[in-house]
Formats: structure tokens, sequence, C-alpha cells
């Protein structure tokens, strides 16, 4: 079955996030300086790069390659064009992390914001295994009101996604790091628009040297 993610379209995804109303696209953009800054690391992987939102802040005095992966060629493909300035630090692979992710190469740092949702703890659990990286750092969406989407012209672009999406609890975040050996190291909150939240935490992987 397809993944409901190729389906989607990168125009309606960001219109969407974008809006004052859900000001998502914005709020990820401002916590990924964060994760980029806060690690010493020289290969970065952002799990569901989409199209490119945040990788303005790769610093290329520090950062020698950057992994974006996402099911979706169309948004590699814009997250490619976007972003000319990271020619031979960007690379972009296409993969369908709830299978086998054997094909993904190994980095420091992984990000992953608003993916676990959609691929599970399993799936994410075997695709840090695979990376082997020293620190992963997650942003989850906790919706303190009814409704995982918020109300927009572009609402019902995304009604595929009801058969994987997952709702996300912080503890159980943590749990499934845990069994995998990762640590919770930071957990910082952003509040949004329609009774939601963004809650980033961040994790060290014990036995994981950096290569920086």
């Amino acid at each position: 079955m397809k993944n409901p993610w190729e389906e989607i379209s990168l125009e309606d995804y960001e219109n969407h996030m974008k809006l004052d109303s859900v000001f998502q696209l914005q709020a990820l953009n401002e916590m990924m300086k964060g994760q980029l800054g806060d690690y010493p690391a020289s290969r970065v992987m952002i799990l569901g790069v989409a199209g490119g939102n945040g990788l303005e802040h790769i610093r290329e005095d520090r950062v020698e390659k950057v992994y974006g992966v996402d099911v979706n060629a169309t948004y590699l493909e814009a997250a490619t064009a976007r972003h000319p300035n990271l020619t031979g630090v960007l690379e972009c692979l296409r993969v369908d992390l709830t299978k086998d992710p054997g094909g993904l190469p190994e980095a420091d740092l992984v990000i992953a914001d608003l993916l676990v949702e959609y691929i599970g703890y399993e799936s994410f659990q075997r695709a840090v295994r695979r990376v082997r990286p020293r620190w992963v750092s997650c942003v989850i969406q906790i919706n303190t009101e009814d409704g995982w989407v918020s109300d927009s012209p572009y609402l019902h672009a995304f009604d595929k996604l009801e058969r994987v999406h997952r709702q996300m609890e912080e503890r159980a975040l943590e749990r499934a790091m845990g069994e995998i050996g990762c640590q919770t190291v930071k957990t910082l909150e952003r509040g949004l628009p329609n009774g939601k939240k963004f809650v980033r935490i961040d994790f060290e992987r014990a036995g994981r040297r950096t290569r920086v």
C-alpha cells in the first residue's frame, strides 16, 4: 500500500503549516535552529525533511554532511533546489521508514520532527539503531484539545493520514528510546494555536562517540 505522505502535495502541506492559525512551519524552523546548534555533530540526518524547512540553519563550517530523508521524491527535489549553497553537503535519500531502513548511513545527530507520529515507535527505533547517532532530537505534537490537524482550507489534503497517525505521549517516546540505549538529556516546549504544543525531547545514546 502506498504511503499517504506520497500523495500530499508540498504546496498544500506548507500552506497549511504556515497559516497564522497553525504556525507550525515557523515554529519548527526556529526549533530546528536550536537542534542543529546544540550539538557538535559533523554528520546530521534529518528524518522527514519534507521541503527542507530549517536547512538554512546548517553551518557549513561545522557540518560536513547532511542527509535529508523522506518518502516523497517531490519533497526531496524541492529541498535540494531551495538550498543550492548546500551542494556537496546535502544528500537526499528517498526511504520509507515504515519498512527496512537498511540503506541509511551513519550520522552523529538524528533530527526527527513530526515524524514518529507517522511511523510509530518501533520503526523509529529501527532507524536509530541503523544510523547509530550519538544524539537524537525529536519534536512531537501534543494535542491538548480534540483534533490533531488544525482547521484550515487545506484540511482535507491530510485525510489519508488518519490511517497512519498516532497520538504522541512524551513518556512513551522516552520509554521507547530507553529500550535502545538512549537517555533523555533535554526537554523543551513550544505553545501553538488551537490547543496544541510542540515538545522537543533530546536523547544521548550511550557508548556512541562522535567524530568531531
